[in-house]
């Protein structure tokens, strides 16, 4: 017998292109255009390296406590993972053990059914309305839990509180995550919905509105019972997930309130200015609530698009998917650089 035949084979997450030449317009990762709070550099140029010998405290207690006191729940409520992917890893491997599917819509963020196919998770997808909305609708089946992100990935579409809700009560024996690692930039968090439904996650991160794709903080508020069986399988898994920069400056990412709104505030600006400039160029496109637009232009091809963009140095994210091999997700960067986008698109035969 081959040692291959006991292999776990998966088709893994394909992450968005990282080149390395430093001239790149970078547009294809969502990540934010500015860095990170002023108090998160002044720490990480004070901050002590002789403590990097010890091992990190493994209850994140001042990072849990800091984003309990900016959500006003108890810091049983609230649970750390390095990044929303690990957040949403661990949900998958402790809440979704029962023989029927879960469900996802067909156009999400594409780690849904690797994680599904990872851990051996029957799933089913909801196919979006052609407007690319949720069939709220499809999800009244029987499952064994459902996951979505709002607003949606690669969409950008932020479904209202109301549809959330619809969705909860077609499931109150299963397990609901909402994924808002883009409400930030648009909608109304399901957060005060915890108040009512007991089976409902809500999972957020740092690495969009907070800068801090580079040190991986992401978490999740839910009841203390689900927390607590989050906290299990985590210490089971590996205690010590988190390191200590990231924890401390993280803590100082959320104390400056003022800068996050800032931030976000200036992105949201730039959004609304870049769709109105690309509806200028014939582009088409969802109403977008996050820091992306998903666009499709009246007559080029979009693969057409994204290698003229590229080989000007300006990189965008483009799927060879069914539904979506028409589109570009195009992340909102400084007004400078959406500036630029729009110029070169405007050079680029048959765009006008």
């Amino acid at each position: 017998m081959s040692w291959e035949e006991n292999v776990r084979k998966v088709v893994p997450y394909v992450a968005g292109e990282q080149p390395k030449r430093k001239d790149i317009i970078k547009l294809n990762t969502n990540e934010c255009p500015y860095p990170p709070a002023p108090g998160v550099r002044r720490l990480a140029e004070q901050m002590n390296t002789d403590d990097l010998r010890l091992y990190p405290d493994q209850n994140t207690t001042g990072l849990t406590e800091a984003l309990a006191a900016y959500y006003h729940v108890s810091p049983s409520r609230v649970f750390v993972g390095v990044g929303s992917d690990d957040v949403i890893c661990m949900c998958f491997l402790t809440f979704f053990n029962g023989a029927r599917p879960i469900l996802f819509p067909d156009v999400t963020y594409s780690f849904y059914d690797v994680w599904a196919d990872l851990y051996r998770i029957p799933y089913e997808t909801v196919p979006l309305k052609s407007d690319w909305s949720l069939d709220v609708e499809g999800f009244d089946r029987p499952c064994g839990g459902v996951i979505f992100p709002n607003p949606n990935a690669p969409t950008g579409l932020y479904e209202p509180l109301s549809v959330v809700e619809r969705i909860l009560k077609m499931h109150p024996e299963e397990f609901v995550i909402v994924d808002e690692a883009y409400i930030d930039f648009g909608g109304e968090s399901a957060l005060p919905l915890l108040e009512k439904y007991d089976n409902l996650l809500v999972v957020q991160t740092f690495s969009k509105s907070r800068s801090m794709a580079g040190l991986r903080i992401g978490f999740c508020i839910g009841s203390e019972k689900m927390i607590r069986y989050l906290n299990d399988v985590k210490f089971s898994f590996n205690s010590y997930t988190m390191n200590l920069p990231s924890q401390l400056l993280g803590v100082e990412a959320v104390r400056d309130d003022a800068y996050f709104k800032e931030t976000t505030g200036r992105i949201i600006a730039t959004r609304e200015r870049t769709k109105q400039a690309l509806s200028g160029i014939s582009f088409t496109f969802p109403d977008s609530k996050a820091n992306f637009v998903f666009a499709t232009h009246r007559s080029v091809p979009a693969e057409e698009i994204f290698r003229y963009l590229k080989e000007r140095g300006i990189y965008v994210r483009h799927w060879n998917r069914p539904r979506i091999e028409n589109c570009l997700r195009i992340t909102i960067g400084t007004d400078e650089q959406m500036d630029r986008l729009i110029g070169t698109l405007k050079e680029m035969p048959g765009i006008l």
